[in-house]
């Protein structure tokens, strides 16, 4: 088992907070795991810690509801601080009732739960102001290496590109292993968790508008547009029917939506926007055969990477012309094109062109798989094997 110093080193200083820390993110990408290497340290530090698991049914037959669960803690509190783990807590009823209670004891409460049911939205609106959220994501490459050696297994950039990072993925032996656990989890995330909680009942129309989101990633995206593909495929929805569908993929963390950025505006536009998939197996699960989508899928591992080191990320308009992403953080600002590769001369051209007109107080950077180092005078070529194993641009 890695231990994940990244989301560690975040939720530290709140280990005595009265807030309720929140792990969250996509099932599956190790939330639980993080919950645990929390209550390791604490107790390797000699504090007074219990961990309760409500998947479990002889917790649940215990503490079936919000009255158990506070009578349960009051029970073993003490004079010293109480840290609590609360994994799946969406199987308690009353669960949000209990949070808000215990968080007042001398107790420091940490919940984990399933994202079919403790969405952000929900818990932003039964723990309001009174919690604190972390965002876990599948592993990024740093991971899988660090993985990867733990277990002797062998993980190339090119299975990064097609079988991203799911941290169960990684344990299976062999692709048709794989495969067969990536669609099993995207059977749960899209269809028995969404479906189910959200009542659809077009489940036919609400796959299909999901498989062709996420064998899209990387796109420009409108909902118009998705409604407009839908109908020329005779399959008749609304726009207000797929932006409602767009959010139940958003609050499951399955697809992360990227505005454009106008350096006129100075802002965000919010009407348009590129639409990437959590992990780029979503994508790879749906390839027919092995037509790998490598070149889309590379784009979407960047925004990833980028999004795990902290950076704000937007799509950037020069003048009509696209940069993949306006990266921001702690007041520097990087902006980057990504390709598979740029041997071919087009290629070349049009990547580079993007950056035409753009004064250097941003740094451009170009990122590709290719070997050879394309820098030249204003724009850094970024090898992506040297960009995956970075921490800053």
């Amino acid at each position: 088992m890695i231990i994940r110093e990244h989301y560690l080193k975040q939720i530290r200083p709140f280990y005595d907070s009265n807030l309720v820390k929140i792990i969250t993110g996509i099932r599956r990408c190790g939330k639980s795991v993080i919950l645990k290497q929390v209550q390791y340290e604490l107790k390797a530090a000699d504090r007074n810690c219990i961990f309760l698991d409500f998947d479990l049914k002889q917790v649940r037959n215990i503490i079936p509801d919000a009255d158990a669960l506070i009578d349960y803690v009051k029970e073993r509190l003490g004079e010293e601080k109480l840290y609590l783990f609360l994994d799946e807590i969406q199987n308690v009823v009353g669960w949000n009732e209990a949070c808000r209670t215990l968080r007042l004891y001398n107790c420091s409460v940490f919940i984990s739960g399933s994202n079919s049911k403790l969405l952000s939205k929900e818990f932003t609106k039964e723990l309001s102001g009174r919690y604190v959220s972390f965002r876990v994501r599948p592993f990024v490459y740093k991971e899988v290496m660090e993985y990867a050696e733990q277990s002797g297994k062998s993980y190339s950039i090119t299975d990064y590109l097609i079988w991203g990072g799911f941290p169960a993925s990684l344990a299976q032996d062999n692709t048709d292993a794989k495969k067969r656990y990536l669609n099993d989890l995207n059977d749960t995330i899209v269809y028995n968790d969404l479906e189910n909680r959200y009542k659809i009942r077009k489940r036919e129309i609400f796959e299909k508008i999901v498989d062709y989101i996420l064998i899209s990633n990387a796109r420009i995206f409108s909902a118009k547009s998705i409604a407009d593909y839908m109908k020329c495929r005779n399959v008749s929805v609304s726009v207000p029917t797929v932006i409602k569908y767009l959010g139940y993929l958003k609050e499951a963390y399955v697809i992360t939506d990227i505005a454009l950025y106008s350096p006129k505006a100075k802002s965000k536009l919010n009407y348009y926007y590129k639409l990437y998939d959590e992990d780029v197996s979503m994508n790879s699960i749906r390839a027919v055969g092995t037509r790998f989508d490598l070149t889309h899928n590379l784009e979407n591992i960047v925004l990833n990477e980028l999004l795990f080191m902290g950076y704000a990320v937007t799509v950037y308009d020069n003048k009509g012309k696209e940069i993949d992403f306006r990266a921001e953080k702690d007041g520097k600002i990087f902006l980057i094109q990504v390709a598979y590769s740029v041997a071919e001369e087009n290629t070349y051209s049009r990547e580079f062109s993007a950056f035409a007109s753009i004064d250097n107080t941003m740094k451009k950077i170009l990122i590709t798989n290719d070997d050879i180092d394309y820098s030249t005078s204003i724009v850094y070529h970024y090898k992506l094997k040297d960009f995956l194993m970075m921490d800053e641009l």
